[in-house]
């Protein structure tokens, strides 16, 4: 059996590394096409050396456009490789462009296709996350979901055939990573970091860095906070905040390159608090056990709400600031559940093919 992973951004990366670390073990001929949707080497080339995932088999080197053409794009190239390549079954992750490009050109092929983190809904329709989402699901063959929220979701849209409950393998990678991460990053001290002594900020979604008033006040607030701040500053944003004219207190925020995956969890784990408008970054902060204050009005992620790790502010400098600084107001950080799951997702997800498709 031949099964084909699309790949394009840095969860993605994270996503499929115990997944396709699986795979080889058990013997199963994969192929990873990487969009090149995330180009820059702190953004991509860094994550496949240090999460052990092989080279892609083609880097589609699409690189960024606005959404449509960047979605066209991969839509042509993916389909031409696998009209070539001929898989048994296609695997997408998550909710980028790269997803939704992955699971159109092989339904168009009635090529069979996995979505591992299905069933995710912030009912946004403002984010293009939300339509890569709901589109990859209705495409999609096997949908494998990460807590019963998203499984609920998908029964809700009428999509029970083929579904599945495996955890998710962000979970599985931070287990199999952190202790190693810690012993071997030197990420804090190359920093002049004292752990649990500063905040830990990314940004990076087009509703937050796209408008002006918006960016503006997120790092009004990154850059007032009594704590320290590091910032591992994703390309569209720092490009914004160039275009913007935005100003940086450079005093109160650090500004850093993007880092790789083990410096990026070191980080995390380290960290007092963490700020952000990432999903993977969210649930990561949960995972180590670490507030997380979400810049965006709503999230798909609400089981890191609801076990009150997460809370939402909007992109309001006063807003952001109240909340980094009151954490104790806002969470309760009681305990953390086992809504993610075991950290076996991937097993799972291995068991699920090999049972249909005789692995």
């Amino acid at each position: 059996m031949k099964i084909l992973s699309i790949v394009g951004a840095r969860p993605q990366f994270i996503k499929s590394a115990p997944v396709s670390k699986y795979f080889r073990q058990m013997g199963v001929e994969e192929l990873i096409i990487h969009t090149g949707q995330h180009y820059d080497d702190n953004m991509s080339e860094i994550f496949f050396n240090e999460l052990g995932i092989p080279q892609p088999f083609l880097n589609l080197g699409v690189g960024s456009y606005l959404h449509g053409k960047q979605t066209g794009i991969m839509l042509e190239k993916i389909e031409n490789v696998l009209l070539k390549e001929k898989p048994n079954l296609i695997l997408v992750y998550g909710d980028t462009n790269s997803t939704l490009a992955g699971a159109l050109a092989a339904c168009k092929l009635n090529i069979p296709i996995g979505h591992i983190e299905a069933g995710l809904r912030s009912y946004n329709k403002k984010m293009p996350e939300e339509h890569n989402r709901v589109l990859t699901d209705h495409c999609s063959n096997i949908l494998f979901c990460p807590t019963q929220t998203a499984l609920d979701n998908l029964k809700i849209e009428g999509l029970c055939d083929n579904t599945h409950l495996v955890g998710d393998t962000m979970y599985d990678a931070l287990l199999q990573f952190l202790d190693l991460a810690e012993k071997g990053s030197n990420v804090l001290d190359k920093l002049n970091l004292t752990s649990k002594k500063y905040i830990l900020a990314t940004i990076h979604r087009p509703y937050n860095t796209d408008d002006q008033y918006k960016l503006n006040q997120i790092i009004l607030a990154l850059s007032s906070i009594t704590d320290k701040v590091i910032l591992p500053l994703h390309p569209r944003t720092r490009e914004k905040i160039k275009e913007f004219g935005i100003s940086v207190n450079k005093s109160k925020l650090t500004i850093i390159d993007p880092v790789g995956y083990v410096d990026m969890i070191v980080l995390e784990n380290n960290s007092k608090a963490v700020v952000t408008d990432s999903g993977g970054v969210q649930k990561e902060a949960y995972f180590c056990g670490v507030p997380c204050v979400t810049v965006r009005p709503e999230t798909e992620w609400v089981e890191t709400i609801e076990d009150g790790w997460n809370v939402l502010a909007n992109a309001n400098s006063a807003e952001i600031i109240d909340k980094v600084e009151n954490l104790t107001k806002y969470l309760n950080m009681n305990g953390r559940s086992d809504v993610f799951g075991d950290g076996y997702a991937h097993k799972k997800i291995f068991n699920v093919i090999s049972k249909q498709y005789g692995m």
